[in-house]
């Protein structure tokens, strides 16, 4: 049997393991040592070696920690609380001033923590109740929470970026440029959708009553300056020293971590409870991404190894397929994979099968990589998995899921249409990593 073959067996039979309910992270290094020494012999050992401490010592990897660090200790500040609150009493007059809120709140909280399951989770709790006492629809309310906190793993700082950049070999600092404006039109795109559904049914989100907006001017004021200014200046300061070039993307994750603690002491959130939950909620974290990492890189050198990932290269040339359709292929394979698998091992392991091939089209690598993080971010409001309506329902028990789930397909769809605008529109991600470094 060639190796080329047996690199297909080894996909086929990890798809079908992990279906089983296999952790991930051992079932890649399992198969990944199996199959390695049957194709390769001892040499699978030292390519286990090479290849986790390759990664390990990688400094740019540092950043997922800090980045991770950062967005637990803002969520202790109570930041979000205020400026949330300020938004809606500034736009409570107008139908549907919530959805407005919580989005509004949910792009900034994305670009200050990079975490989805944080910002789902925050978002939640800031304006759930909220949408409950004015009578919200329920199923919108939980589609627009659920949307807004997916924006943390596409606005920078995203986790996912960090873990990307190195994989499809490409400047993280660039990644974080592309996917601002993606980022911003994706919010807007779903607050020109909840606003333009209040005003033809205002019942969707009612208006605030006169006795929630008999509150000072100056009062308003006063809390959307106090919850807006510190994150703008942490945001200010953490991305635009990495996109800028003044700082590697480490070194901006590090400013990050010391901003987000003076913000959070500034605001006297932070005690020593505080900071241990934050460590520890790191560590596991930073973990599970690490090990599901070091695994996935392990599995798919081995896979590489036998040749299968060039073999498939050339025989998609060999059939004559469209860069276009290509990529299309490889965008909604991605999506599927989602909901039974994390991004990691999609990020690491599937990708790197087509690299090859998107290569010798010359493809714009931060161009697909952005697009590859808007179909993933899809994956999380995609049923039947969507583990951002888990977070939802964690805090909102109340809330039917099957609504949640409803809630969130019109958003899903937004985000193809995203996906789209994207793909037909690739200077909507070019045009800041070209302005700010140069076009390539």
């Amino acid at each position: 049997m060639s190796n080329e073959f047996l690199g297909l067996i080894l996909l086929g039979l990890l798809f079908v393991v992990i279906l089983g309910g296999f952790p991930i992270s051992f079932t890649l290094i399992f198969l990944g040592a199996v199959f390695g020494y049957i194709g390769l012999g001892d040499r699978v050992f030292h390519l286990m070696t090479y290849q986790v401490f390759g990664t390990m010592v990688d400094t740019v990897l540092a950043a997922v920690a800090m980045f991770t660090f950062m967005g637990y200790v803002l969520e202790s500040a109570g930041l979000m609380n205020r400026l949330f609150h300020a938004v809606q009493l500034l736009f409570g007059r107008i139908p549907g001033s919530l959805y407005l809120a919580t989005i509004f709140t949910a792009t900034l909280f994305a670009a200050a923590t990079g975490i989805v399951g944080a910002s789902v989770t925050i978002i939640g709790l800031m304006a759930a109740p909220a949408m409950m006492k004015s009578k919200y629809d329920v199923r919108m309310s939980a589609g627009t929470i659920c949307a807004g906190g997916t924006l943390g793993i596409l606005i920078p700082p995203s986790v996912m970026l960090v873990v990307m950049g190195p994989t499809l070999q490409v400047s993280v600092a660039r990644l974080y440029a592309g996917a601002l404006l993606p980022g911003l039109l994706l919010a807007f795109i779903y607050l020109a959708y909840t606003m333009t559904r209040v005003a033809l049914n205002p019942q969707l989100g009612p208006r605030l009553s006169d006795a929630e907006l008999d509150v000072p001017r100056s009062h308003v004021v006063r809390e959307l300056l106090l919850g807006l200014i510190p994150p703008v200046a942490l945001i200010v300061a953490t991305l635009g020293s990495i996109v800028t070039g003044w700082a590697t993307p480490t070194e901006g994750a590090a400013i990050g971590c010391v901003g987000a603690l003076a913000v959070t002491a500034a605001h006297g959130r932070l005690t020593w409870p505080v900071f241990k939950d934050s460590v520890y909620r790191t560590a596991q974290t930073s973990s599970m991404v690490m090990i599901l990492l070091v695994a996935s890189t392990f599995m798919g050198s081995v896979f590489s190894a036998l040749g299968t990932p060039a073999w498939i290269a050339n025989a998609l040339v060999a059939w004559n397929i469209s860069p276009e359709f290509l990529i299309l292929a490889i965008l909604v394979l991605c999506f599927i994979l989602g909901w039974p698998l994390e991004w990691v091992p999609i990020v690491v392991i599937i990708v790197p099968i087509f690299m090859p091939i998107l290569q010798a089209l010359k493809v714009n690598m931060v161009w697909f990589s952005i697009l590859l993080a808007v179909t993933l971010q899809t994956c999380w409001l995609s049923p039947p998995v969507a583990l951002s309506a888990y977070y939802l329902k964690g805090i909102m028990p109340r809330w039917d899921l099957a609504d949640i789930y409803k809630g969130m397909l019109p958003f899903m769809a937004l985000q193809w249409i995203a996906v789209l605008i994207l793909y037909f529109f690739p200077d909507v991600i070019l045009v800041l990593p070209n302005m700010i470094f140069g076009a390539r």
